[in-house]
Formats: structure tokens, C-alpha cells, sequence
């Protein structure tokens, strides 16, 4: 009826051929249907999806009587925003390049260099050494294993500060206190070859290494305290059977046609008062993890730490930073 109705009427206005007021309310009227059918479904959604979440105090109440009926509701809460994580908790697996992969050309021969320095630091940085070690003899095969402050786990983690010296260190500020304190001799200049020869090797060493991520294997374990205070008596018997075949009775070491082959542990050849392996927390973990020399880890946790407080009791060259009176 209505149909035909408007059918009728829209022929008659088009008889006419004049403007009539009617049409205004015609159009009118059909674009608020039109509008209508359009709004209402679209504001129907959006408060479904949009509906504000309950107050703090009404979760609480809802909380409460979900306790008390059994019905547990759905809660909807806030994603978790990225867990902020240092150094410390940022533990990556990382294998080293080999030695037979270094570059040809100069930068790979700066590389072979460092790398000469490193194993027989007697050799080619005898200018800057106080004792007879070498740095391999504290950073195990050439500085690439793991447990044995390698290189390559130290390299990526500097500009740090360090509590040493209360300053922020630069990577070749952290190589130049080995020289200092550990080799017991002095550091060379800034920019010297035999610094950028080591840090070229370090560089290397580290290819493909995140910067300023934790490394598996940096530095030395970290261990648990003893069952027992360590004991220094107990740590002579753990000397000698296990570590005076190599050191020496004596902990001199081991020379062949001057030599050092196995190093010094305590006095005027060995590292001095201000090395970190004084500190026997550090001596203990790299005890643990590397000794003896190729059965790492087959002391125990006690036998450990009584090592290493029998090799820092004994007499060495002292620390540079304290003056004598």
C-alpha cells in the first residue's frame, strides 16, 4: 500500500514539473532512516567492545563474591610491560672464531700480534712485565676458554665502571691494569701497539658477539661458599696432591731453559697484591673451573676454596696503589 502510494505521488510531482515543498521532507526523512539503520547497530558495537573496566574497588567486590559463590570471573588486566634485565641476567651461549680464521692483510696481522702477546707476553711485550707470566697463564687457551675470563666475554662489556679504581674504565684502561697488577710491571701508553694489538685481538675474538650482554663463560665461576671456613691446612694438603706436580713444592713453577712451562703462584715472579686473583673468591673460581691444568672441575667446592686460600697466604710483590711508609 505504502509503496504504491509514493509511486503515485512521486508520478503526480513529475506531471506537475514544479518545486514542491514536500520533496524537502521527503529527503529529509529518508536520510534520518537511512542515518538511523547505520548509527544504532555501529553503537551497539562499540560499547560491547569498548565497555570500561571495573574500578579497583569493584574487582575487589567481584573478587569477593566469586569467593563466596564459586563463580570465578573473567578478569582482564593490563599486559606486563617489558622486564628490565642488567648485565647479570642477560646469559648468552657464544662460541669464538679459530685461530686459523683470522684475516689476511694488516688488520689480521695487528690480530696475529695480539695474539703473540697474549701467549708470550715475555716475548713480545717484555718492556711492560715484572714477573715471569704470561697473560695465557690466567686466561686459558689463548683467551678463548669459557670459566677462564676469556676475551671475548670481557671485550663486549666495556666502557663499565669498575670498583677497582672508581672510574669508568675503557676496554683499554681494563688491559692496561693487567699489565699493572697481574704481570706486575707497568702499563704501556695509551695507543701503544702492544694495546691495540690486544684489543684487536679482543675485537676479533668477540665477532659476532652482542655489546653489553652477559656472555656464558665470562670471567670466572661464581661459586657458593664452602661447607667449612677455607682452611689453609686443608689447602696444603690440596696442593700437594694436586697442584705442586706442575707449581712446583715450592709454588715456584716449572722452568725449562728459563722458562716458565707451569707459572709461579706466590712471590717476586708471580702477580702481585693488587690482582684480581688475590682475591680469593676469583682464585677459588678459577681453581674449580680449570684446575688442574686439563681436569677442571674434579676438585671439590671445598677443596677449592682451601686452595686458594693457601696460595694467596703466602708472600708476593705488593699491590702498586699503596705507598710504602
Amino acid at each position: 500500500m505504502m509503496s504504491n502510494w509514493l509511486k503515485n505521488w512521486f508520478e503526480s510531482q513529475k506531471q506537475t514539473r514544479k518545486f514542491h515543498p514536500s520533496w524537502i521532507v521527503l529527503v529529509v526523512t529518508l536520510t534520518l532512516v537511512v542515518a538511523g539503520i547505520v548509527w544504532i547497530p555501529t553503537s551497539l558495537v562499540l560499547k560491547a567492545k569498548y565497555h570500561p573496566l571495573p574500578t579497583e574497588h569493584s574487582s575487589s567486590a567481584s573478587g569477593q563474591n566469586a569467593a563466596q559463590t564459586g563463580n570465578v570471573p573473567t578478569v582482564i588486566g593490563q599486559t606486563p610491560g617489558p622486564v628490565k634485565r642488567g648485565p647479570e641476567t642477560m646469559v648468552t651461549d657464544f662460541t669464538p672464531p679459530d685461530p686459523d680464521d683470522i684475516p689476511a692483510g694488516e688488520f689480521g696481522d695487528v690480530v696475529r700480534l695480539g695474539r703473540n702477546i697474549f701467549n708470550d707476553t715475555q716475548t713480545y711485550a717484555r718492556g711492560y712485565v715484572g714477573n715471569g707470566l704470561n697473560c695465557v697463564n690466567c686466561h686459558l687457551d689463548a683467551g678463548r676458554k669459557s670459566d677462564s675470563a676469556p676475551l671475548w666475554a670481557a671485550y663486549g662489556m666495556f666502557p663499565a665502571y669498575r670498583e677497582k679504581n672508581k672510574q669508568v674504565n675503557s676496554y683499554e684502561d681494563r688491559l692496561a691494569g693487567c699489565f699493572r697488577f697481574s704481570m706486575n710491571g707497568k702499563a704501556p701508553a695509551p695507543g701503544s701497539k702492544e694495546l691495540i694489538a690486544l684489543m684487536s685481538y679482543s675485537y676479533w675474538l668477540a665477532k659476532g658477539a652482542p655489546i653489553g650482554v652477559e656472555l656464558k663463560g665470562r670471567g670466572y665461576p661464581k661459586l657458593d661458599q664452602p661447607p667449612q671456613q677455607p682452611d689453609e691446612g686443608r689447602g696444603k694438603a690440596v696442593f700437594e696432591a694436586n697442584c705442586a706436580i706442575c707449581h712446583g713444592a715450592d709454588g715456584q713453577g716449572t722452568q725449562v731453559k728459563g722458562r716458565y712451562v707451569f707459572p709461579p703462584l706466590w712471590g717476586n715472579n708471580s702477580f702481585n697484591a693488587g690482582a684480581g686473583m688475590t682475591q680469593i673468591r676469583n682464585a677459588a673460581g678459577f681453581i674449580k673451573a680449570n684446575m688442574p691444568l686439563g681436569k677442571g672441575d674434579t676438585l671439590n667446592l671445598q677443596d677449592a676454596w682451601d686452595v686458594a686460600k693457601f696460595m694467596n697466604g703466602h708472600e708476593r710483590p705488593p699491590d702498586p696503589r699503596i705507598q710504602k711508609q
